[in-house]
């Protein structure tokens, strides 16, 4: 397996941390997270004409018909800048979702839209109980004459305040699980954003007796799990790509802030506690960014992934949150201030951490398949 970038992966790179660097510095992160919507449209758009919402999807549905591993290296350029956008809901959640269990036109329309940039969805699939199990899923869609009728609520629904559309996870009368795919206008649903620490677009969303017809079933009705389960893997590796890169920025900006500190006469940096604290965020860092990409290649392949990336998640969770703590602590009380730029990542770990599943629920699946006697990890 060669983990290496071609050259045109390295320019990839590079463009998009030039591009970020230049729209989107850490000053203008704050802005937005301030703002109710959360996000900058105009720059969403200018993302949208560099290809990016588009990335993924193949060419016959409005995409460009990139690897996984150029997401992948869009995902790590967005998390090292904390960019505050509906890439992740939209593109990663929903656009995958779409493509694993759509029909050829809500593809060829759904994806065209969201390639372009005039499509912002949402995934409104955890309920009030929390679990992050797609079995496990209880709201319900009860068939009423030519639809259904959805009611309950939806929580830690992702960008749902600014999103067009929701794909909505509910049982369909007898059918079983299956996602609804539902206007954020239509009467009886009522979206709230709620405050959090990761000051992201974090909503609650309500459905009181919404009216959706049978049309608007992703796919076939009863496919629901299946769909969640394949596009929860590839999204827990693309959250994983946003958190390699939050470790990396919160590392280089700790070590800086370290040589530049001084106590006592003489850099903080030089002192052996802090170098052993640094030593060992990098070697988290390298553990997670080298298991990030071979997981990433095992999808290109075609490889059978599912398992690779739950305990890919599981150890990059932990590592994120080790890292950044490590670096706010070596910061000192400035490191909890807005006014520093490493809070932005420490507080980005409340929201990607349980986001496709947190460590428990994946170190779970991961046991369970040994248990099991199922396939061993790299």
């Amino acid at each position: 397996m060669d983990l290496d970038f071609t050259s045109e992966q390295e320019i990839l790179r590079d463009s998009a941390a030039r591009f970020l660097a230049n729209e989107c510095p850490y000053d203008r992160v704050k802005e937005l997270e301030e703002t109710a919507e959360g996000y900058d449209p105009a720059l969403w758009q200018k993302v949208a004409e560099l290809g990016w919402t588009g990335l993924p999807f193949p060419e016959e549905y409005g995409g460009y018909g990139s690897t996984f591993l150029d997401l992948v290296i869009i995902e790590e350029q967005i998390g090292k800048f904390v960019f505050p956008s509906p890439y992740f809901s939209t593109v990663v959640q929903c656009g995958f979702a779409i493509l694993e269990g759509g029909t050829e036109e809500q593809k060829a329309d759904l994806l065209a839209r969201i390639s372009e940039g005039s499509l912002i969805m949402a995934l409104a699939h955890y309920d009030e109980d929390g679990s992050f199990a797609p079995e496990l899923i209880g709201m319900t869609a009860k068939p009423e004459g030519e639809g259904y009728a959805l009611n309950g609520t939806k929580c830690i629904v992702m960008d749902a305040n600014i999103a067009h559309k929701l794909l909505v996870a509910a049982k369909a009368g007898n059918a079983g699980l299956s996602l609804f795919i539902v206007d954020t206008d239509a009467p009886g649903l009522t979206v709230t954003k709620i405050p959090t620490v990761g000051k992201d677009n974090t909503c609650v969303v309500e459905f009181k007796n919404v009216k959706v017809p049978k049309e608007a079933i992703l796919g076939t009705p009863g496919n629901g799990v299946a769909v969640l389960e394949k596009m929860y893997a590839k999204a827990a590796v693309c959250r994983c790509a946003e958190m390699v890169g939050g470790c990396k920025v919160s590392i280089d900006m700790t070590a800086d802030y370290a040589k530049q500190r001084e106590q006592y006469g003489r850099p903080i940096g030089g002192y052996q506690a802090i170098q052993h604290y640094m030593a060992n965020m990098l070697l988290a860092y390298d553990t997670s960014s080298n298991y990030l990409y071979r997981v990433a290649c095992l999808v290109d392949e075609g490889q059978d992934f599912a398992l690779e990336a739950a305990a890919l998640k599981a150890h990059v969770n932990q590592n994120f949150r080790f890292i950044t703590e490590r670096a706010v602590q070596i910061h000192g009380a400035i490191g909890t201030t807005r006014e520093a730029d490493i809070a932005l990542f420490y507080r980005r770990v409340f929201t990607y951490e349980p986001s496709c599943g947190d460590t428990e629920y994946h170190y779970e699946k991961v046991a369970q398949n040994l248990l099991k006697g199922g396939a061993q990890l790299y």
